[in-house]
């Protein structure tokens, strides 16, 4: 039975709104008279009627989940689920207790499509752009082994483990962003504005200005003449990289070369390692084949030459080569994850094997994450600390000079 969105008016002419589940427009419309209250207006939630899988693409232009609202949306329903309530009554108690329309009028959807019979992951998959396919691929597991609510407590402690990694590796890299930005708008508003200003008194001598203050002075004049074409020259570097990685084969160039960076290629390489790992030890604990559970894992890998690595060891898997011995061929994920596989094959506890090389992985990228910031946070300061003091030398040694012709 599909839901609805109505606005209505009541006894005292006061405007009601919500929703209702019924066959048709009509039915909903009687429903109300019957309640007393006088329908204005009653339209079909997320676009249900003869739109099927389309539902979620109705419900504006961006996702009614964020991250961290679908890892608390998650634990909640799993809370709901665990506690023996039916799975309508706990999609329609967290659908009244949903603080925006849209995630009350996605939920109602959600709700509708399971009163009419559909499976929950079925349902999810009306929603493409809110759930993935992992999400629902651990749904459909935890429906099929009848462990729904134990499923959901894992889906969102991988949630919240993967929103807290990248939580910690924007909050080390914020602090040098920051600073990075303001340092370079002080100097260039030093050099392209103060020095000309003070050293032009200067610039009619006859004497020689400083080698310093003259080089000082030339920056000056080509960031004031060609500064434009420098910002022009850097987006146009900036387009071009965007255009040649929609390129598949670039992209995945462009992306091994990332790797091979000293420091940040080290961030790029645990950090997927790290969500690879968590995952397929996520899906295969579900219960989802090993050779599905891998196909879901490998497009959660942002760095294409990772993903093309983890597609060629599932053909290897596929074969019938162990799993330990498949990622152990591919150099660019880190031994740890290939030891860990092979105790977890070798025990028969894969999932919980690959659970602590996720942790492992995901504990040593923010080690690096939070080392990095603390080296580079002091050496931000010197650095731009000694771009103002040669600005302002720059700007004392016509003045010192000029002090000495006087004596």
């Amino acid at each position: 039975m599909p839901a609805y969105r109505f606005e209505a008016l009541d006894a005292n002419g006061k405007t009601q709104t919500g929703l209702l589940d019924g066959d048709n427009a009509k039915a909903v419309r009687s429903m109300l008279r019957a309640r007393a209250l006088v329908p204005m207006d009653v339209q079909p939630v997320a676009g249900q009627e003869g739109s099927g899988a389309q539902g979620g693409a109705k419900l504006g232009g961006k996702r009614v989940f964020t991250s961290t609202t679908l890892a608390i949306w998650t634990r909640q329903l799993a809370g709901l689920v665990a506690a023996s309530l039916p799975l309508e009554r706990a999609l329609t108690a967290l659908a009244d207790e949903a603080e925006e329309p849209r995630q009350a009028e996605l939920l109602a959807h959600l709700r509708a499509e399971v009163n009419a019979g559909s499976t929950f992951a079925r349902a999810l998959a009306t929603a493409p752009r809110e759930f993935d396919d992992i999400y629902r691929a651990v749904v459909a597991a935890g429906e099929q082994t009848g462990q729904l609510g134990l499923v959901l407590e894992k889906l969102a402690d991988d949630l919240e483990e993967r929103q807290a990694l990248k939580a910690k590796l924007i909050g080390a890299a914020l602090y040098p962003a920051i600073v990075s930005l303001v340092a370079l708008v002080i100097v260039v508003f030093l050099v392209t504005y103060v020095v000309p200003q003070v050293a032009q008194v200067f610039v009619g001598g006859k004497r020689a200005l400083p080698w310093l203050t003259s080089a000082m002075l030339g920056i000056s004049g080509f960031l004031r003449n060609w500064g434009w074409l420098l910002l022009l020259l850097v987006g146009g570097a900036v387009g071009l990289l965007s255009v040649m990685r929609r390129n598949a084969a670039t992209r995945e160039r462009l992306d091994a070369a990332f790797l091979t960076l000293p420091l940040l290629g080290k961030l790029a390489r645990g950090y997927n390692a790290a969500r690879f790992a968590g995952t397929l030890a996520m899906l295969a604990g579900a219960g989802v084949p090993i050779l599905k559970a891998l196909q879901a894992a490998a497009e959660t890998l942002s760095n294409e030459a990772m993903r093309t690595d983890a597609l060629d060891a599932l053909a290897q898997v596929r074969e019938g080569a162990p799993l330990a011995s498949a990622l152990a061929a591919k150099k660019r994920f880190p031994g740890l994850l290939a030891m860990f596989a092979r105790l977890g094959e070798q025990t028969g506890e894969l999932p919980q094997m690959l659970q602590r090389a996720a942790t492992q992985l995901g504990n040593e990228v923010q080690r690096r994450a939070m080392q990095t910031a603390t080296i580079l946070e002091p050496l931000l300061i010197v650095v731009m600390g000694l771009a103002v003091m040669l600005i302002v030398l720059a700007v004392l040694l016509p003045i010192i000079q000029l002090n000495t012709w006087v004596k």
